[in-house]
């Protein structure tokens, strides 16, 4: 079912609305579930498991397991959706691509994310096709050939499963004895299973930054750049702006133009990119949908990431990328398993001044999952920064 971008929106639940089915239904595709009601969307959320956050908010909402491609196309062929958004990668692309070629949309194409899905594939886009700067990699199928590929490398090194999310199954190998440690974690940690492993040479950067880069009826446009800092992969804060040359930002947004323009179609990117002496940047990876590290945006930009994927993706234009704002966010993690979570302390977190607390509502809860976000603002990023961290401290997460 081909979308035309510029077909009249229609009323929810009516013969005329405009339908999306949304793979992947976690926080950050609930605020992408708000952001296309606004426009009276008719949406559909999909999880591998019930009452996930934007199930919450959407229309209706299906289990199903999207890495089977029988079920992912059954669900498509019953809703009939005028635009599929996947907002994870643990979804059967190859099927998407299938889908695709019959007419459905997929956004922003079912390349991108085949590709994105794929370390190697993107990484390969990247650094061979694209002539991007990267950190020098391997590839490994084994323990032995992990060992290899460090020593190619030279230790440290970092290793990641070929398909992983949010830090899963990525660690730094440090010495030989961590090697076999590393391979038996990225075993674990992705999202098909054990496998292939990238093993990158260990960058010393000055920073890293997610560039939110926008494809829409009016061109590619940039957010400004976000800093932040990562635990295990993780993201756990970000802060915008983030401070950056004149030069710099115009290298970094040379190559999020050129690998968003390779993937095609219209949305939102974060692209991730280390900062370098000398004003050199280099290219980490990019997800084709908002990112984690730019819910910093539903307090800096007059529109989050959110609502710029949800216009770029109806295809409105997006003339202006506006922000009023310096800004931080912190992660809210749980320290345990929750098995129904619950958050305290929010009239004492409400008593600083330019704060906000989003509690996601996720059933339940392993350690360290993320299960809400304090967002500050102030007078510069840093001040923002220290708010929301005190935010952080403040509210509790705990089991009902």
């Amino acid at each position: 079912m081909t979308f035309d971008r510029y077909r009249p929106l229609g009323t929810p639940l009516s013969p005329h609305a405009t339908r999306v089915l949304l793979l992947g239904s976690g926080e950050l595709g609930k605020e992408v579930v708000i952001e296309l009601q606004r426009f009276g969307v008719e949406v559909i959320a999909c999880d591998r498991y019930a009452d996930a956050p934007a199930m919450q908010v959407a229309h209706r909402s299906h289990v199903i397991d999207m890495r089977d491609p029988a079920q992912l196309r059954a669900l498509v062929e019953r809703e009939r959706p005028h635009l599929i958004v996947p907002e994870i990668e643990a979804i059967a692309t190859s099927e998407l691509v299938v889908l695709e070629a019959e007419g459905w949309t997929v956004i922003p194409t079912a390349e991108a994310a085949r590709l994105t899905m794929d370390r190697e594939a993107i990484r390969r886009v990247a650094a061979e096709e694209l002539d991007l700067p990267t950190a020098r990699y391997r590839f490994a199928d084994s323990l032995d050939e992990l060992r290899a590929a460090a020593a190619e490398l030279g230790l440290p090194v970092v290793i990641k499963p070929i398909m992983s999310s949010s830090g899963k199954g990525q660690s730094v190998a440090r010495s030989d004895a961590d090697l076999a440690t590393s391979w038996a974690y990225a075993q674990t940690g992705g999202r098909t299973g054990p496998g292939r492993v990238i093993v990158e040479e260990f960058i010393k950067f000055d920073s890293e930054i997610t560039l939110l880069t926008v494809r829409s009826a009016s061109g590619t446009s940039f957010c400004d750049p976000i800093g932040h800092r990562q635990v295990g992969g993780d993201y756990v804060e970000s802060w915008q702006p983030h401070a950056m040359s004149e030069l710099q930002l115009q290298r970094a947004q040379r190559v999020a133009a050129r690998v968003t323009e390779r993937l095609g179609g219209h949305g939102i990117f974060g692209v991730e990119l280390f900062l370098l002496p000398d004003d050199n940047v280099m290219f980490s990876e990019v997800s084709p949908r908002p990112h984690d590290t730019g819910m910093v945006t539903m307090a800096t930009q007059v529109w989050s990431e959110f609502a710029l994927h949800a216009r770029a993706i109806l295809g409105l234009p997006i003339p202006a990328i506006r922000r009023h704002s310096e800004g931080a966010s912190v992660a809210l993690r749980a320290d345990a398993d929750l098995r129904s979570p619950v958050i305290e302390g929010l009239a004492a977190a409400y008593e600083l001044p330019d704060v906000d607390v989003r509690f996601f509502g996720k059933p339940s809860a392993t350690a360290k999952r993320r299960l809400g976000v304090a967002l500050a603002t102030g007078k510069t990023a840093r001040d923002a920064l220290g708010m929301a961290l005190q935010v952080a401290a403040t509210v509790k997460l705990r089991d009902a």
